[in-house]
């Protein structure tokens, strides 16, 4: 039987290590989200995010061919398990980063790579990359024909540059920690408006510091507080025809090879709030007795609620995991698998964290448990990189009407 989900010596190095990083690391910059503007609260964990970096952490999410220490999506999925636990705002300043680089990744060159990649594999600094996908006004049609409009920012080659113009919006640390711009944004982008969507539309890096970047604003966001999610204009933003990412007009399919990568870690940041959510509970639950003779555990609905959100939280984290060893192997499920997690984990994590609510009572309401931090933070998962009703339209519905689809793919009996 090839299905064994214990975890290698290495692995559990890697999680333990993590959880500690986590615990006395981590957990400081959580009153960063006490500060009065959302530019305040970014800035205020960039010594978080440093010391992050200055322990390996953003090495161990950059995969071994190029460069880095990381071994697998199961690795990242470790990781980002116990840092999302404890922080979710800096965990997400840190995997937004791995997003930003998932195009360099996947579809540069060797010497792109070398050239693009180096200031995030050094263990000082605060480096910074956002992947510019969305815009203004929605980006889900994306590949939509006319008289859809699609990707709105183009880029017209003059000379030896690519110049880019066009405005985005929730794009993780894309205007950087002085409004400079990241050190890299990769940007989707109309590099041939009289092309059909899919021949039409490219990824061009940006390196910073990005001239031609102009903040609008910083989102006011109802979780992840201490994240910078901006929205900004490129004017007349320049880049070098050989930061090309790929193949000219191949930029939808890079970029949805690049948020199928992160899918199933957004099923792991479902999985770690409501690990966050049910450790409260079950201390409150095993210590409360609410006026009563015993502990509220030891009546049967407290019990059964308990059991539900345990039993949830272990199935949202085995579908990631296997989500993500489906793509470390390339295997031909692994698109499938990757967003049944992101699906499956996202929506799990907002309907357990709100029934282990009912479970703990009126007190869940107050701020000093965690409980409304937690589900604030989970309400953004079903509905960021790809939201879910989007994306069960135009990939798993989609998948499911093809003449070849065979159901038994993803299990892998087929």
């Amino acid at each position: 039987m090839a299905i064994d989900f214990t975890l290698s010596p290495a692995q559990r190095a890697l999680q333990l290590q993590s959880r500690k990083f986590a615990a006395e690391v981590l957990a400081g910059a959580g009153k960063a989200e006490l500060l009065a503007t959302p530019e305040e609260r970014f800035l205020a964990t960039k010594p978080t995010y440093e010391a992050m970096v200055a322990a390996g952490y953003l090495r161990k999410c950059i995969p071994a061919p190029a460069g880095g220490d990381n071994a697998g999506l199961i690795d990242m999925a470790i990781l980002a398990e116990e840092f999302n636990a404890v922080n979710p705002s800096v965990t997400l300043t840190m995997l937004g980063t791995v997003l930003g680089l998932l195009p360099i990744l996947l579809g540069g060159t060797a010497e792109q790579c070398a050239r693009l990649l180096a200031p995030f594999l050094k263990t000082s600094g605060a480096p910074l990359a956002g992947f510019c996908s969305s815009e203004p006004g929605g980006s889900a049609n994306a590949a939509a024909p006319p008289p859809g409009e699609g990707v709105r920012t183009t880029a017209k080659r003059e000379l030896g540059n690519w110049i880019i113009n066009g405005r985005k919006k929730w794009v993780s640390s894309a205007t950087g920690w002085d409004r400079n711009g990241a050190d890299v944004l990769c940007v989707v982008c109309r590099t041939n408006p009289a092309a059909p969507p899919e021949q039409g539309v490219s990824i061009i890096a940006v390196e910073g510091p990005v001239h031609g970047i102009v903040f609008e604003r910083a989102i006011d966001s109802i979780g992840h507080r201490a994240h910078l999610v901006p929205e900004f204009s490129l004017r007349a933003v320049t880049a070098p025809h050989g930061n090309l990412l790929g193949q000219e007009g191949g930029g939808l399919m890079l970029a949805s090879a690049a948020f199928t990568g992160t899918a199933a870690l957004v099923g792991i940041f479902g999985v770690a709030l409501m690990r966050a959510a049910f450790d409260f509970a079950l201390h409150f639950a095993r210590t409360e007795k609410r006026g009563g003779a015993q502990a509220i555990i030891e009546h049967q609905a407290v019990g059964y609620a308990l059991a539900d959100a345990k039993t949830t939280i272990e199935a949202a984290r085995y579908l990631s995991w296997r989500a993500c060893h489906a793509l470390d192997t390339q295997s031909p499920g692994a698109d499938e698998l990757a967003v049944q997690a992101k699906i499956f984990g996202s929506e799990a994590a907002v309907r357990v964290i709100t029934d282990l609510m009912r479970v703990v009572g009126i007190d869940s309401y107050d701020h000093a448990a965690p409980f409304g931090r937690l589900l604030q933070d989970a309400l953004a998962l079903p509905i960021f990189d790809g939201g879910n009703m989007g994306i069960r339209r135009r990939q798993l519905h989609a998948m499911l009407m093809r003449p070849d689809y065979d159901p038994l793919t993803a299990c892998g009996g087929a």
